[in-house]
């Protein structure tokens, strides 16, 4: 049946039962005016998306080359996203000698004449340092070894389910081969909770391991949307739950199927009549109505708000299933069958199903992160992946403006939750597990938990500091540095993000590079020196991320307290280098390549980060570097830090250096020939700069062969 017939059936059906009518699309409008439509990108037909990938895919070859990219290494289109003035902005995932390489996305950015302007890069430059993509490591001893490591489910086994692939492993500073295993066990999302292990296929040593299924939180979330207004279709002389509006998007009763396949007894919801659902668990059809109703309105805010036509911005909508599994905690979305999964809750949450409207746009909004940035699900990018479907979860339940689920920046308020909420933008650290402010320990904790730095930037940059009523709940954004000031909106706070993710982000950003990639989207929409991008930058000290940008004027804020009373400033009295422990990530330095890591392919020497600098075992080069250090005017200033030297070369030769230059003079040179099993001390005296200002480089050379690794970390001038 055609678009125009469904319609006038539908709409005849609904007058008649008055229950369940069918609602037109929207166009609902920006709060804001200012904000830039679809956060400065065009719409696209679903034939013009295809046509610029299919042209973007022409392109890749010859881009690869121009990017230095090795022989054996290939580019696959996967986004192109237009600006409103022409320039794109084209997102590649990468392939080794035909295996995907895991970490190896990049954005190209062309200008609107169609020469490359810059690239993001998840790993820069070309693979280096993989012999083969023979693996020494059995496909079965490697399957072994991810369930014996599995730390996020119990009883770890191997089903029919279950994959083992191999893939170049690219997150880490030198890419190896490996496997990428996943596993079934009991974890929070029940009794097949499935986990993905990454398995060095030379050594068999463990390189990532994270949950599969990205959750809502693992303890439950129910709703009731109340009388609403659904998409349906009309199949013969019945009804079905397929919205044709929104990408023939179809709702199914999972009939308990294992969340591993939730299709498995799949049966799409048909009726007679075109009234569905009695608003309680009593009727299958409740958690059906909860589950389209939330679909829509965030298929509706994407569209409307950033010209987004569905998940992967192609108009195809994803099936959904509800009654998945039994006694199912947990809601998600899964990229290996486009589809979201939403179970009926348990007996700790009154068995209500998870299917709450927040809960609706912050699964969906794992699918569009899958299909954009595609954040890694495990330590920093694990948490910004979460904070963004937090963030658009929250911006869904705003758009749909249900009286019966105001919006508020509480995730899953409405569940039947001993302390009234799953989690909280504005204090995270309410809940007693989640991170309000940025730490070292970022990168080690739950997924959900250190999604609260995000959150609570979000919050900040949005509505500010103070206490208000928000959508009928108390709010009070407390910074983390005792700043005050005033928030940009959430609609300008959201066009940030969104273009952020989309343009700039990659599957392995880290909060300090969100940081870098939500100021730079503020700049695109705004202006450099606009009071929008000021407060972004406010609102990531307020978290204990980086330093304010200085005030453009025009400022409606507060006056921010003495620079001395950040913690985001310097930690160590004494010392005139920023974040020399490197514990705020690459804040204060700027790195050729990403040598600043929390990695645990090796050791730091305090904390959690250190620079890891050379090992690729080919011909290369890199700097890290620091400017504007002001050394000391009195005593005898040196500057110190801990090496750590390990090497494949032999003999006191001096293959591969590392030299630390100031204002560009060289006065300290160390090499292979320095190789050490643990981490030492090294001081260079700067008496020669006091009361100075100066530049400090770490600069890193390797030749053609064998490899040696240079760790820093602990950089201190006084």
């Amino acid at each position: 049946m055609n678009r125009k017939t469904a319609l006038a059936a539908a709409v005849a059906a609904a007058l008649t039962l008055g229950t369940a009518a069918l609602a037109t699309s929207q166009n609902v409008a920006l709060a804001s005016a200012a904000t830039p439509s679809g956060a400065g990108f065009q719409a696209m037909s679903t034939m013009g998306r295809q046509a610029a990938l299919d042209q973007a895919a022409k392109d890749a070859p010859a881009v690869a080359k121009q990017l230095g990219l090795g022989p054996d290494e290939r580019l696959v289109a996967k986004d192109v996203l237009v600006e409103n003035d022409g320039a794109r902005h084209v997102r590649y995932d990468r392939t080794y000698r035909g295996l995907p390489v895991v970490g190896g996305d990049l954005v190209v950015h062309r200008a609107r004449n169609g020469a490359i302007s810059s690239t993001t890069w998840a790993h820069d430059g070309a693979i280096k340092g993989v012999a083969g993509v023979t693996p020494k490591l059995s496909a079965q001893d490697a399957s072994k070894t991810a369930e014996r490591s599995a730390k996020h489910v119990k009883q770890a086994r191997t089903t029919n389910l279950d994959t083992s692939q191999l893939v170049v492993w690219a997150v880490g500073k030198v890419p190896v081969l490996a496997y990428r295993n996943t596993v079934t066990g009991a974890g929070d999302a029940g009794a097949n909770s499935r986990e993905a292990v990454l398995v060095d296929a030379a050594s068999g040593a463990v390189l990532d391991q994270y949950e599969v299924n990205p959750e809502i939180g693992g303890t439950g979330n129910g709703v009731n949307v109340g009388q609403v207004a659904l998409e349906t279709s009309q199949s013969g002389s019945g009804y079905t739950l397929t919205d044709a509006l929104h990408g023939s998007t179809v709702v199914y009763d999972s009939y308990n199927s294992p969340q591993s396949n939730p299709a498995q007894n799949a049966r799409a919801f048909s009726k007679s009549t075109n009234s569905w659902g009695n608003g309680s668990t009593s009727s299958r059809e409740s958690a059906a109505v909860d589950a389209s109703y939330g679909l829509a309105k965030t298929w509706d805010f994407y569209k409307n708000t950033f010209n987004r036509s569905g998940i992967r911005n192609d108009g195809r909508g994803a099936p959904a299933y509800v009654h998945v599994d039994n006694q199912l905690l947990n809601a998600f979305y899964d990229d290996s069958c486009f589809c979201m999964s939403f179970g009926d809750g348990s007996s700790q949450n009154g068995n209500i199903p998870l299917t709450a409207l927040d809960v609706s746009g912050h699964e969906m909004s794992h699918g569009v992160t899958a299909a954009t940035a595609n954040l890694n699900y495990s330590g920093e990018s694990g948490g910004l992946n979460e904070a963004t479907s937090d963030i658009f979860g929250t911006m869904v339940e705003f758009y749909a403006n249900n009286a019966g689920d105001p919006g508020d920046y509480y995730i899953g308020e409405k569940l039947n939750m001993g302390n009234g909420y799953l989690r909280r933008m504005d204090n995270p650290a309410a809940d007693g597990s989640s991170l309000s402010c940025y730490s070292s320990r970022a990168g080690q904790v739950d997924v959900h938990y250190s999604s609260g730095i995000g959150n609570h930037f979000f919050y900040l940059a949005a509505e500010g500091t103070g206490a208000k009523t928000i959508g009928g709940l108390p709010h009070n954004g407390t910074p983390c540095n005792g700043d005050s000031f005033g928030g940009i909106g959430k609609d300008k706070a959201a066009a940030v993000w969104y273009r952020a993710l989309t343009t700039y982000m990659t599957s392995t950003t880290t909060y300090s590079s969100a940081r870098t990639a939500t100021l730079q989207a503020a700049a695109d929409l705004y202006g450099a020196n606009s009071q929008e991008r000021y407060i972004v930058s406010k609102a990531w000290a307020a978290v204990s991320l980086g330093t304010a940008l200085p005030d453009p004027g025009g400022s409606t804020s507060s006056p921010s307290p003495s620079p001395s009373g950040s913690p985001t400033g310097n930690p160590n009295p004494g010392n005139a280098l920023t974040n020399g422990d490197f514990e705020q990530g690459a804040t204060g330095w700027t790195q050729s390549a990403n040598d600043i890591t929390n990695s645990n392919q090796q050791t730091p020497h305090g904390g959690s980060w250190y620079a890891w600098m050379m090992g690729y075992g080919s011909a290369a080069s890199e700097t890290l570097a620091q400017n504007n250090i002001a050394v000391p005017a009195a005593g005898s200033p040196k500057l110190t830090f801990w090496l750590k030297v390990t090497t494949q070369e032999s003999g006191p030769t001096a293959y591969d250096t590392l030299k630390v230059n100031v204002n560009g003079t060289t006065l300290a040179t160390y090499s292979n020939a320095n190789a050490s099993a643990g981490y030492v001390q090294k001081t260079v005296d700067l008496s020669a700069y006091r009361g100075q200002t100066v530049n400090l480089q770490f600069a890193g050379q390797e030749d053609a062969s064998l490899s040696t690794v240079f760790l820093v970390d602990d950089v201190s001038v006084g």
